[in-house]
């Protein structure tokens, strides 16, 4: 057991949860409560320390209840591992860099970056918070510089209050070990990582068609994507054959001019005599083979399709299987391009383009190819409205293109089936809870299509830190890039010329140019294991290398959401750099809905923010609610649920208090206790400990809180009741002494195994016995409790007690009515049990009068005479 302090202050007269937030967040940072032992995990071995990957959130905006329910659920973790002796690895980051950054600038400062505009040092924006609703077109133009100078400006603030609300929620962080991934430190991280996976041969520069979103004009990766349903409509079109029309069914028909194939499936029989000839595209009349793929459906539509380079990925495969031609039309920015195509030139749909399609966006080319293909006879009857599945940008609202381009790539199993098969096996090393969640991994990774896109074209990230050499034309030479040395790391490419060249030399005939690209933020995240334990910095020599203390890490918490993306990066980067799994446990969180069942989230404009819910309830009460939770299952977000979680609270403060009213108990506690009920509740504190330990080692936290406050409400309603009397001293001094060493014993075990769940409550009642935080105590063990009670004593007296109650309750008396005389009728063992408590029984019934005990199936209290009242029940 725990060892009191001989002196301690005087119980408050009024306890109250009031204030407790800002009392101890306060203390815990002064005294450096959760701070990691650097200096005893570099004594340790790794099997001491325990080592969490946070995650970082995203620093764009407010936190909400979902960051509330999943972070909950790792600190409770965290804080049981440190009851339970492990030297807690336990580090924040802010995710900086990314477009949810930039989107909140545009819109705080009412600007937009531009890479042509030269810097301007004294540059002060017009509006800070206050700009109101505008166009893009509205947006002041800055240089990227001052752009970046922005954006690091916002994070800063908005990192500043989510540690407000995070500290207030008691959340145990060690706050020395944080991070942005925007500091120097990340960067240089990030692009070490990089750079060691170009040389390699594990990353790779590609130009090649890709996914792009028009609005953010960014590539966009396979992970990135979100399928939704896009109203259009059916056309059925006639390309030309000499033996008549060949007629397709296509939603996208401003892509005739990219046509490049007629596709059908090759055991088609429809098509089976045209496989082979070449038909001609109607309007611009040029010739197109007829061929035959796998990948046609022959149920969808006339059973034969376009393809266009490029109108969805079908296209880029039948592309590249087939070996097609590249004819894009469609621009970075979403519209068909200004000059009239080589392939289309001397046709007799040239003028067509010239005139009416060139620079148009591809929903105003649909309208001028229908016009015109119903002007020529090509158009069989009238469009069909549909509903199309598109690919959407998670963050976009229109479809994405694909369009050539020249990007970055890290090799993920997405070309190679055996790298595949290797980074399922990662997976498979990864110990999830719940462990479901494993195949969603495995799923995703046996779905890839293609390599890991890596590179954006934004302003704020981490740069790619490559240059390359311009030949005597001015013309780049991508083959034989210029990489910066390590130690020179971090650089920004754009800022800076490589080592050998003066920044004269920029873009000019045998000088050089620079990366214009960053990386993708999850091409940064994914290193957060590296980042947060100084992977660079560790050489396995130096006495601060803590890495090999903390690597691989023991917890990776986060949303079922990002598996397929910051789960499987991490893995990715892992295998490549380490050839292991980044950590032993991944817990997946679910999510919190709204009333409507929908996921709460910013987009969706439906989230709850935390900071006034904590005022009105209570940082404990909000845990509670989160804790009732279990990993891997979505949950409702439940003001009921909260206010449980406050008066659990309070009656913690109320209970804590009658239990230490007696003051100090002189001697050993345990050698004391002498009575069978205090032996019994006991008996079902030693069951509590063993299920609320083994709830936390199956990560199933709602499983330990409800072990804990079942019996914490069963200790209040009737144990305390029933021994109330005793401990006061009306049997004597021995039984008092008894009745006041379980209440300080069962009080001592119980705030412990609060203590992960609810810290701030705990912590304040723990400070009245003792002078060190209880989030230093130890875990309550079960051999620290006497054994040998029987735990259905109290269950029986309870019982017994609560039918008492029930009478008087039914004869409309007050529960200080005296009991004259009873008979209680209950199996023999139940007799036993309840005579052995049968004084207690008297004091808290008010039993004055005989007891008169028969044998019968089940409990009963009959034959109940009351003082004052004429019948008996």
């Amino acid at each position: 057991m725990t060892t009191p302090t001989a002196q301690h202050p005087a119980l408050p007269e009024r306890p109250t949860l009031d204030g407790l937030e800002e009392k101890w967040s306060a203390v815990w940072q002064e005294q450096n409560t959760f701070a990691f032992d650097r200096a005893a995990a570099l004594a340790q071995p790794r099997e001491r320390v325990f080592a969490i990957d946070t995650p970082p959130p995203t620093a764009s905006g407010s936190l909400h209840m979902g960051h509330v329910f999943s972070y909950t659920h790792t600190d409770c973790m965290a804080r049981y591992k440190r009851m339970v002796g492990y030297n807690v690895f336990y580090p924040i980051g802010w995710d900086d860099n990314g477009l949810p950054t930039e989107k909140r600038v545009q819109n705080y400062y009412g600007v937009r970056g531009d890479a042509a505009l030269p810097y301007d040092p004294d540059f002060q924006p017009a509006h800070r918070g206050t700009a109101t609703a505008r166009k893009a077109s509205d947006e002041q133009p800055i240089s990227r510089q001052n752009f970046i100078e922005l954006c690091d400006e916002v994070t800063v603030k908005d990192e500043l209050a989510y540690e407000s609300l995070f500290r207030r929620l008691g959340l145990s962080f060690d706050w020395s070990i944080s991070y942005r991934t925007i500091d120097d430190h990340s960067r240089a991280t990030s692009q070490q990582a990089f750079l060691r996976n170009v040389t390699r041969g594990e990353a790779y520069q590609s130009l090649a068609p890709g996914l792009w979103d028009v609005t953010f004009q960014t590539a966009v990766a396979q992970a990135e994507l979100e399928a939704r349903e896009y109203p259009g409509h059916y056309y059925r079109i006639a390309f030309h054959a000499a033996d008549g029309p060949l007629y397709i069914e296509t939603t996208r028909p401003e892509l005739i001019p990219a046509v490049v194939a007629l596709i059908a499936h090759p055991d088609d029989e429809r098509y089976a005599g045209r496989f082979g000839t070449t038909v001609r595209s109607p309007l611009f009349g040029v010739e197109i083979p007829v061929l035959a793929h796998p990948a046609a459906e022959p149920d969808k539509g006339a059973g034969i399709a376009m393809c266009c380079t490029f109108g969805d990925l079908t296209d880029v495969l039948w592309w590249r299987e087939l070996q097609l031609p590249t004819r894009s039309v469609i621009t970075r920015t979403g519209r068909l391009q200004q000059e009239c195509p080589e392939w289309l030139a001397g046709t007799p749909g040239a003028q067509l383009y010239d005139g009416q399609l060139a620079g148009k966006t591809a929903f105003g080319a649909r309208e001028a190819i229908v016009a015109a293909l119903r002007k020529a006879g090509d158009l069989d009857g009238e469009p069909t409205p549909t509903q199309r599945m598109a690919n959407f940008y998670e963050r976009g609202d229109k479809p994405l293109e694909i369009v050539t381009s020249r990007q970055w790539y890290i090799r993920n199993g997405g070309r190679e089936v055996d790298l595949n098969d290797k980074l399922i096996g990662i997976g498979q090393a990864v110990s999830f809870h719940p462990p479901y969640m494993q195949a969603r991994y495995s799923n995703w990774v046996a779905g890839l299509n293609g390599d890991w896109l890596v590179s954006r074209q934004r302003f704020f990230g981490v740069p790619i830190p490559v240059w390359y050499p311009l030949d005597d034309d001015g013309e780049p030479n991508y083959e034989a890039p210029i990489l910066p040395a390590e130690r020179d790391l971090p650089v920004d490419p754009a800022a800076s010329p490589p080592t050998g060249y003066a920044e004269e030399q920029r873009g000019v005939p045998g000088g050089f140019i620079g990366d214009p690209d960053v990386l993708d933020t999850w091409a940064t995240s994914s290193l957060t294991p590296q980042i947060a334990g100084g992977w660079r910095n560790a050489d396995g020599t130096g006495s601060e290398d803590i890495f090999a203390k903390v690597f691989p890490m023991d917890l990776r918490p986060q949303a079922h959401d990002i598996i397929r993306t910051w789960l499987f990066a991490t893995a990715v980067r892992s295998f490549w750099e380490h050839g292991t799994a980044p950590w032993t446990h991944a817990a997946i969180s679910g999510f919190i809905l709204d009333p409507d069942r929908k996921k709460m989230s910013k987009s969706r404009g439906n989230v709850v923010t935390p900071e006034d819910v904590v005022k009105e309830h209570s940082a404990d009460a909000l845990r509670y609610w989160a804790c009732s939770g279990r990993l891997g299952t979505d949950a409702a977000y439940d003001v009921g649920q909260m206010k449980v979680g406050r008066r659990l609270a309070i009656k913690v403060l109320n209970a804590s208090k009658f239990a230490l009213s007696f003051g100090d108990v002189d001697g050993e506690l345990l050698a004391q206790v002498s009575d069978p009920l205090d032996r019994a509740v006991l008996a079902q504190l030693r069951e509590v400990v063993t299920r609320a330990s083994a709830g936390f080692e199956s990560w199933d936290y709602s499983r330990s809180l409800d072990a804990t406050e079942s019996f914490f409400w069963t200790f209040c309603d009737h144990y305390l009741e029933l021994v109330k009397d005793r401990a006061y001293g009306s049997r004597g001094a021995a039984e008092a002494a008894s009745a006041r060493a379980t209440l300080r014993i069962v009080l001592d075990v119980v705030l412990r195994l609060l203590a992960p769940l609810m810290p701030y409550v705990t912590e304040e009642v723990w400070s009245w016995t003792h002078d060190s935080s209880i989030h230093r105590a130890s875990w309550p063990e079960v051999e620290q409790i006497p054994a040998g009670g029987d735990p259905g004593v109290l269950t029986s007296v309870s019982a017994a007690l609560a039918a008492v109650r029930k009478a008087k309750s039914e004869a409309k008396v007050g529960m200080r009515t005296e009991v004259t005389a009873m008979t209680i009728a209950a199996p023999e063992g139940v007799l036993a049990q309840i005579r052995s408590a049968e004084p207690d029984l008297r004091a808290a019934g008010r039993v004055t009068g005989e007891i008169t005990y028969a044998e019968s199936p089940e409990l009963i209290i009959r034959d109940v005479h009351l003082e004052m009242a004429a019948a008996s029940t």
